[in-house]
C-alpha cells in the first residue's frame, strides 16, 4: 500500500470497510500530513479513526441470542449446581420472564418480546422425562445465572458490565431467594427488574442512579437528587429505626464540606408518579414504563450513564445498537407472543481429545509438547467422574479410544498410553472431527453438549466441507492452532460452536495454559483446576535457579508441581511453608518419555509460600518449565479465580483492543492486587503490561475487580496469544461488593409520611472489606486475530492520548484545586506532552465550544506516566466571585504536534459562604430540589 494512502475498500475487512468509508465521506483519503493544515487535519483524522474504532469494540461474549422478526431467541436461564431443587424456582422464572416480555414490548415501543427460552437445570436435580438435553448451552456462557450471593450480601439483582457504552455485559445474576420471595415493594415486579437488567446486558446502557454521589448541585444552584428523569418526585430524608410499618425520620443535613447532603441523606421517591421515564433509574414506580428520551435525559446528574455514553440518553443509546438498525414496530398488534420454555438438564462432561500427528508435528518437539499437555490435562485438569476418548489423525483419523470414565491413575493411563510417539503424514482435520464424533456416539453419547479438543499445527483445504457436519453435531470444538502454520479457517470452527481458541507458539506453557483454561462449564467451581504457577525458565548449563509461588487459604486440594525439560532431567527441590522438603526422587518420572515429572502434593498443600529450587545438570542451556495446579479447598471455601479475556476475536488495524481481566471469590470482586497481561504473536514477540481497576482509560468502573487496558501494540498480522497472571503482594487484596446492582428503594413517600421498605440485610463491615491471603492465578485468555497491520513503522502512534474521565474541582480559598488520572501519550500508554485547561462559567460553552473558552496557564504542568494521580490549582482570573459562584473545567491531554484526547469529563466548583444558622425544612416538604443561594460552601463534583 502507497505510503499515507488509504487502502481500496474492497480490499479490507469489513469493519475496516465501514470505518474507510465513512472518512471518504468526510474527504478525508490520506493520512500523513503535510504542513500545518494538514496536521491539523490529521489532529481530526485520529479523534475520527478511535472514535469510530471504540464505535466497532464490542466486549467478547459468546451468547446465542438473535433478535429475530422482533422476538428474542437463544436466551438461556442457568440454574447453579448447588442451588437446592424447587420446582417454584422453575415457575417462578417462566412467570418473570412473562411479564418482561410485556413490559419489554412496551418499553422498546412494540420493537422486541421475549420469544424462545431456555432453562437449564443443573446435574444435581431429578431428571425428568420433559428435559432436553442440551447443545451447546452451558451454565459458563448463559445470558442469566441463578445462583446463591456470596457473605450473604444480599438478594440485589445485577448484571456483570464493564465494557464501554453500546457493549454488551457478560451475565445477569438473580439469587434464588429473590425469584422465590416478595420483592414487589423493593424492586417492583421481578418482569421490569429483568428488563432493567437486560437493557444493561443486551443494550450497553448504564444505570441512571449514582449510590456514591446520590445528590448533586444543579446549574441552576439548587440540590437534586441524582435520577433521570428529573420529573421523578420525592422527599430527602434520614431514616432511623424502620420498625412496623413506621420510620423514625427527619430532614437531611448539609455536609459544610461538600454542600451537600449528610452522607445518610437519602431520596424518598413520592408513591404516586406521572413521569414515565426511566427504567434504567426506579423501574419500581407504577408510572414508569419508558427509557429516558433526548427530551427528558437528565445530562447533569453525575451517573455512569452519563460518564460512559457522554451524556447521552439511555433510549438512544439502545436506538444505536444493532437489534435495532433496521427494525419496524410491530403496529399492528397490542402485546406481544406469548414467551416459549425448553427446560434442559445439564449431561455427564463428555470430552473427546482430537489431536495432530501428521509430519510437520515433528518439527520444534511439537509432538513432545503436545503429549506433554495432553497428559497433564488428563492427570491433572479434567474433572474426576468425566467421560474421555482421544482420536489421532494425519491424513487418515484412528479412535484410539472410545469414553472412558475418568475414575483413578488407571483410567487416564490406558488414554496416557495410546498418545502418539511418531509423526507423519498429512492434516485431514474433517477426518480427525468425525472420528471424534464416533468415539463419543459408539460409547452411546450424544454429541450434543459435548466437547472435543481439536490440536492441530497444519492445513486442511477441504476443513470447510464439513462445517455443516459441525453444526448439525451441537457439539463444542475448542480449537489449539499450535505454530503459525495452523489452518487460518481453524477458529471459525470454535467461533460456531461457542469453543475456546487458543493459540501456542514454541515453548510447553502456551498448550499447558490452553488446556488448562478447558475447565468444566457446569458452574461447579469446586471442580475446577486453576492454575497457580505457569513459567518458563532459560537456565544455563550446571546452574540453579530458585523461585516461590504461594499457596492461599482457598486452594490445596488436588495440588501437583510439574517440571519438563527439553535436554536433561534437572535436579529440584521443592519446600512447602512448613519446611517439608521434596527432592527429585520424591517426583514421578511419566513413562512415555516425554521429558517431564510430577509431584502430587499428599493430602492438602500447606498454605503459605512454597519455593522451588532447579539445576540445570546439563552442560548447555536448556529451556525447563514449572507448572504448578490446585482445587478448591473444600466444598465449603469458594477460591479466588481469575478469568481473561480480549474485547474482541478479531481487529482490523488502526482498531484498539481492550485486555480484561476480572479476579473475584464467589460473585465478589477482589481489590488490591498486581494484575499483569501477556501478549505473544506468531513470531514468539511478547508484550507485557500492567491492567489496572482504577475508572480510567479502558476500564470503565473503578474497584470492582475487573482489571483491564487497551492493547495497541501490534507486530504484524496473525494470531496472539493472551495469558494474564494475578497476584496478591503483602496482604493489600480485599474483597469488595458488587457493584452495578439493581437500585434498593427503603420506602416511599405517601400523604406525608414515609412507607419504609424492609431493611436490607446489615453487611458488617469487616466481611465487606475482607483482606484475603496472598495468591497467585494465571489464565490464559484465549487468541485473537490481528489484520492489516502496515509492515514497518510504530503503529501504536495512531491513537491519541486516552481521555480523562474522572476530572474533580474544588474551592480551596480564593483557588481551584484540580485532580485526575493521568492519561498516556497512546491512550493509556506513556506520557501526554502537556494539558491543556479550559473554564467557564457557563457549562455549554465546554460541551459545544471548548476551542472558545478561557485557557487556563499549564505552562508549570507536567504530565505524569499513565495511570498516576495528577493535582493542579489555579486562581481563575479575577472577576466577581459571588457567593454561590460555580465555576466549570475540563481538560484535554496533548501528544505533540498537536494531537489531543477527547475532552475530559466537566468537573463544577462552585463557591460558597458558609450561613450562620441554616434553615431546615419540615417534614414531608419536597425538598428534593432546594436553593442554595443562601448557603456558602465549597462544593467538589465532578458530574458531566
Amino acid at each position: 500500500m502507497e505510503s499515507g494512502k488509504m487502502a481500496s475498500p474492497k480490499s479490507m475487512p469489513k469493519d475496516a470497510q465501514k470505518m474507510a468509508q465513512i472518512l471518504k465521506d468526510m474527504g478525508i483519503t490520506e493520512y500523513e500530513p503535510r504542513g500545518l493544515l494538514q496536521r491539523a487535519k490529521m489532529v481530526f483524522i485520529l479523534k475520527v479513526i478511535l472514535f469510530l474504532s471504540l464505535l466497532l469494540l464490542p466486549v467478547l461474549k459468546s451468547s446465542q441470542v438473535t433478535l429475530n422478526n422482533n422476538g428474542y431467541d437463544g436466551i438461556v436461564i442457568a440454574i447453579n449446581p448447588s442451588v437446592p431443587e424447587d420446582e417454584k424456582l422453575i415457575q417462578n422464572i417462566k412467570e418473570m420472564v412473562i411479564e418482561a416480555s410485556a413490559y419489554l414490548f412496551h418499553a422498546t415501543k412494540r420493537r422486541a418480546y421475549f420469544r424462545n427460552i431456555s432453562i437449564l437445570i443443573p446435574m444435581t436435580w431429578k431428571s425428568k422425562s420433559e428435559y432436553l438435553i442440551p447443545k451447546q448451552e452451558s451454565y459458563d456462557q448463559a445470558d442469566v445465572l441463578v445462583a446463591d450471593p456470596n457473605l450473604k450480601y444480599g438478594d440485589d439483582p445485577y448484571t456483570l458490565q464493564y465494557g464501554q457504552c453500546g457493549d454488551k455485559g457478560q451475565y445477569i445474576h438473580f439469587t434464588p431467594n429473590f425469584l422465590l420471595t416478595n420483592n414487589l415493594p423493593t424492586y417492583g415486579p421481578r418482569g421490569r427488574v429483568f428488563v432493567h437488567e437486560w437493557a444493561h446486558l443486551r443494550w450497553g446502557v448504564f444505570d441512571e442512579y449514582n449510590v456514591d454521589h446520590p445528590f448533586y448541585i444543579s446549574r441552576r444552584n439548587t440540590i437534586e437528587a441524582t435520577r433521570c428523569s428529573t420529573h421523578i418526585t420525592g422527599v430527602n430524608m434520614v431514616l432511623h429505626e424502620c420498625k412496623g410499618g413506621s420510620c423514625i425520620e427527619r430532614p437531611c443535613r448539609r455536609n459544610p464540606k461538600t454542600g451537600l447532603y449528610e452522607a445518610k441523606c437519602t431520596f424518598i421517591p413520592n408513591r404516586s408518579q406521572t413521569a414515565k421515564e426511566s427504567i434504567m433509574f426506579m423501574q419500581n414506580l407504577d408510572s414508569v414504563t419508558e427509557f429516558c428520551t433526548e427530551k427528558t435525559h437528565n445530562k447533569e446528574a453525575p451517573n455512569l450513564q452519563n460518564k460512559m455514553c457522554n451524556h447521552r440518553s439511555t433510549w438512544d443509546v439502545i436506538m444505536s445498537s444493532e437489534d435495532f438498525q433496521h427494525l419496524s414496530p410491530m403496529t399492528e398488534i397490542n402485546s406481544p407472543p406469548r414467551p416459549t420454555f425448553s427446560l434442559l438438564k445439564s449431561k455427564q462432561r463428555v470430552v473427546c481429545l482430537v489431536l495432530d500427528k501428521s509430519g510437520s508435528m515433528y518439527r520444534e518437539d511439537r509432538l513432545f509438547r503436545m503429549n506433554q499437555a495432553a497428559e497433564l490435562y488428563l492427570i491433572q485438569i479434567i474433572e474426576k467422574g468425566s467421560l474421555v476418548g482421544m482420536v489421532t489423525f494425519d491424513s487418515f483419523a484412528k479412535i484410539q479410544n472410545n469414553l472412558t470414565k475418568i475414575i483413578d491413575e488407571n483410567t487416564y493411563q490406558k488414554i496416557t498410553a495410546n498418545l502418539p510417539q511418531e509423526a507423519n503424514g498429512g492434516t485431514s482435520i474433517c477426518g480427525g472431527l468425525k472420528a471424534g464424533f464416533q468415539a463419543i456416539s459408539q460409547s452411546n453419547q450424544s454429541t450434543s453438549g459435548s466437547e472435543i479438543i481439536l490440536l492441530t499445527d497444519g492445513e486442511d483445504n477441504q476443513m470447510s466441507l464439513c462445517f455443516e457436519e459441525v453444526k448439525q453435531s451441537g457439539a463444542i470444538i475448542h480449537t489449539i492452532a499450535l505454530g503459525p502454520s495452523a489452518d487460518k479457517e481453524l477458529e471459525t470452527l470454535s467461533n460456531m460452536t461457542r469453543g475456546h481458541r487458543f493459540y501456542a507458539h514454541k515453548d510447553i506453557n502456551g498448550l499447558i495454559d490452553a488446556f488448562s483454561r478447558i475447565s468444566s462449564r457446569s458452574g461447579n467451581i469446586f471442580q475446577q483446576a486453576l492454575q497457580l504457577e505457569s513459567k518458563t525458565l532459560n537456565i544455563p548449563g550446571k546452574k540453579w535457579i530458585n523461585g516461590t509461588v504461594p499457596v492461599d487459604s482457598t486452594v490445596g486440594n488436588d495440588t501437583f508441581f510439574v517440571v519438563t525439560w527439553t535436554i536433561q532431567k534437572p535436579e529440584i527441590i521443592l519446600q512447602d511453608p512448613k519446611g517439608k522438603k521434596y527432592t527429585t526422587s520424591d517426583f514421578q518420572e511419566d513413562k512415555l518419555n516425554i521429558r517431564s515429572v510430577r509431584l502430587r502434593i499428599p493430602g492438602i498443600a500447606e498454605t503459605g509460600t512454597w519455593t522451588y529450587s532447579l539445576r540445570n545438570n546439563h552442560t548447555k542451556s536448556q529451556l525447563l518449565t514449572v507448572t504448578m495446579t490446585t482445587r478448591a479447598r473444600s466444598p465449603t471455601t469458594l477460591p479466588v479465580i481469575a478469568t481473561a479475556h480480549i474485547s474482541q476475536n478479531t481487529a482490523h488495524y488502526p482498531s484498539p483492543m481492550i485486555v480484561y481481566a476480572r479476579v473475584s471469590q464467589g460473585f465478589l470482586p477482589v481489590l488490591g492486587i498486581n494484575v499483569t497481561a501477556i501478549i505473544e504473536n506468531e513470531d514468539g514477540h511478547q508484550v507485557t503490561f500492567e491492567l489496572w481497576d482504577n475508572g480510567a482509560g479502558a476500564d470503565t468502573v473503578k474497584n470492582d475487580g475487573i482489571y483491564s487496558r487497551y492493547f495497541t501494540d501490534y507486530h504484524g498480522n496473525g494470531r496472539y496469544s493472551l495469558k494474564v497472571h494475578a497476584q496478591a503482594r503483602k496482604n493489600t487484596a480485599r474483597l469488595s461488593q458488587q457493584q452495578n446492582k439493581a437500585l434498593y428503594i427503603p420506602g416511599y413517600a405517601e400523604n406525608g409520611k414515609i412507607i419504609p421498605n424492609p431493611p436490607k440485610p446489615e453487611v458488617k463491615e469487616d466481611v465487606a472489606e475482607a483482606q484475603i491471603d496472598d495468591f497467585s492465578r494465571l489464565a490464559s485468555g484465549g487468541s485473537f486475530t490481528i489484520s492489516v497491520v502496515p509492515p514497518n513503522g510504530n503503529h501504536s502512534q495512531v491513537f491519541p492520548p486516552g481521555k480523562i474521565v474522572d476530572l474533580d474541582a474544588k474551592f480551596q480559598g480564593d483557588r481551584i484545586q484540580l485532580s485526575w488520572t493521568a492519561p498516556g501519550k497512546v491512550l493509556d500508554k506513556g506520557r501526554a506532552d502537556s494539558y491543556m485547561i479550559r473554564i467557564s462559567k457557563h457549562v455549554l460553552d465546554l460541551q459545544e465550544n471548548f476551542d472558545k473558552a478561557a485557557l487556563i496557564n499549564t505552562s508549570g504542568l507536567i504530565p505524569k506516566e499513565a495511570g498516576s494521580v495528577e493535582n493542579f490549582e489555579f486562581k481563575p482570573e479575577p472577576s466577581k466571585i459571588e457567593n454561590g459562584t460555580t465555576f466549570y473545567i475540563a481538560i484535554q491531554a496533548i501528544r505533540e504536534p498537536n494531537v489531543t484526547s477527547e475532552v475530559s469529563n466537566i468537573a463544577q466548583a462552585t463557591n460558597f459562604i458558609p450561613p450562620q444558622e441554616p434553615s431546615i425544612p419540615d417534614l414531608g416538604t419536597n425538598i428534593s430540589a432546594i436553593s442554595l443561594a443562601i448557603f456558602g460552601l465549597a462544593v467538589i463534583v465532578s458530574i458531566f
